[in-house]
């Protein structure tokens, strides 16, 4: 029995479509395809900047159907990449009715597609020459958790870069995705997984660390966009964390015209997040102050000519005060650590191998090298994961002058 002839170039599905969004493949009934743009927003520029098509699909009983039973009632490849490329024609078309001059249209490639569409001849070229979109103003959205082959993805992501086209890496953080493939590929843009926000949400520590990770992206040359942001606390921790841009419920719903909606404002959420800011900042300059007064003393008496052991005590008096060393100008520790009575007796077992510092080399560590740049003035770290006893602290450090010459002192404050 003779297959159905599936329409796979640019110029059989632009004839097949003939202006409107119906479709019929091999084995259904025909299907209406529509698009939904949903606003990606700029948070300094405080706008949209872009917007994601998404499909939205209706059987011939006017019965919604989603993405993923759309797509994965495709019999075999070929009918996928016919209907992914049907998908990308209405987009593109409905986009260009916008008259929109400036925004990004983001748009997705089926993973599949990504694997075998370039077997099937071009498309994606034809397709923009169509309805004039220039391809700098095209973000396409590559899912590369599935792809398990590296070359293949790279030869995709560079054929759509040639184009003019910028490349959105999506749901980083979701299924298999790593580092690697940021460093390979070099997209322009990172799309969080949702994951990440809803972990923010719900765990501090993940909330805490959200800012490493972005400033880990941007330093890697990725603008990165935080989707799934769907309440104003999630909106805030977007702000907290340093992203770029923000796409999710609480901006704006997926609509048909977007330049139609009331442009949302972030007056409220800029002032919320000025606020909330300057009085965490103002918290954690409190705590500063507090432990650096202990700090100061000690600093005082070791000056003097007391030991450390003795100038240690009052410090230790403070139950997050848990450990103090000395080390040369060049890294090398002095002695070993003196620790508080109390976090000698509950250290954890299992980092034992950690606990023995002599000859250790701090050399690589800031809180030396920011108190020798800056002798006489003490040295605040940000919070860290302190290598010898596994837990978050913060390092004070200073240049002190003792009988074996200018030592830096440091003091470790627990910040769990």
């Amino acid at each position: 029995m003779t297959k159905p002839h599936l329409p796979l170039s640019f110029s059989e599905i632009d004839m097949a479509l003939e202006g409107s969004g119906l479709i019929t493949l091999p084995g259904r009934a025909t299907i209406t395809l529509e698009s939904a743009f949903q606003p990606v927003y700029s948070l300094a520029h405080k706008r949209m900047i872009g917007m994601e098509a998404l499909i939205r699909a209706k059987d011939d009983q006017g019965r919604s159907i989603s993405p993923p039973a759309l797509f994965s009632a495709c019999n075999g490849i070929t009918e996928l990449i016919v209907l992914d490329r049907m998908a990308r024609h209405v987009h593109v078309r409905n986009f260009t009715l916008l008259n929109d001059p400036l925004s990004w249209l983001f748009l997705n490639v089926h993973p599949r597609v990504v694997q075998q569409g370039k077997k099937m001849g071009s498309f994606f070229s034809e397709l923009l020459d169509r309805f004039a979109l220039p391809a700098h103003r095209v973000v396409i959205e590559i899912v590369e958790h599935p792809i398990e082959d590296t070359n293949l993805l790279q030869e995709t992501v560079e054929y759509y870069k040639s184009l003019g086209c910028l490349i959105a890496l999506d749901d980083f953080g979701a299924g298999g995705s790593n580092f690697e493939r940021v460093w390979s590929l070099k997209p322009h843009i990172i799309k969080l997984d949702r994951s990440f926000v809803v972990q923010a949400t719900a765990r501090p520590d993940t909330r805490d660390i959200l800012p490493d990770l972005v400033y880990l992206l941007r330093q890697a040359g990725c603008l990165v966009l935080m989707e799934g942001v769907e309440t104003f606390e999630q909106a805030l921790i977007a702000m907290e964390s340093g992203v770029d841009f923000v796409q999710g419920y609480h901006f704006a719903m997926p609509t048909p015209n977007p330049m139609a909606m009331r442009e949302f404002s972030f007056d409220a959420l800029f002032s919320f997040f000025k606020s909330f800011a300057q009085n965490e900042e103002t918290s954690k300059q409190d705590k500063i102050r507090h432990y650096q007064k202990l700090f100061d003393e000690m600093v005082r008496e070791v000056e003097s000519g007391i030991s450390l052991e003795v100038a240690g005590r009052t410090f230790f008096a403070h139950e997050k005060c848990v450990r103090c060393f000395l080390i040369t100008s060049d890294g090398a520790q002095v002695g070993l650590n003196m620790l508080s009575p109390k976090y000698a007796q509950n250290q954890d077992p299992r980092f034992k191998p950690l606990e023995n510092t002599s000859d250790a080399d701090w050399s690589r560590r800031f809180y030396l090298r920011r108190a020798v740049a800056n002798p006489g003035r003490v040295q605040c770290t940000r919070p860290y994961l302190s290598l010898t006893g596994a837990h978050m602290c913060v390092t004070f450090s200073r240049t002190v002058q003792t009988p074996q010459g200018t030592l830096v002192l440091c003091c470790d404050v627990n910040w769990d």
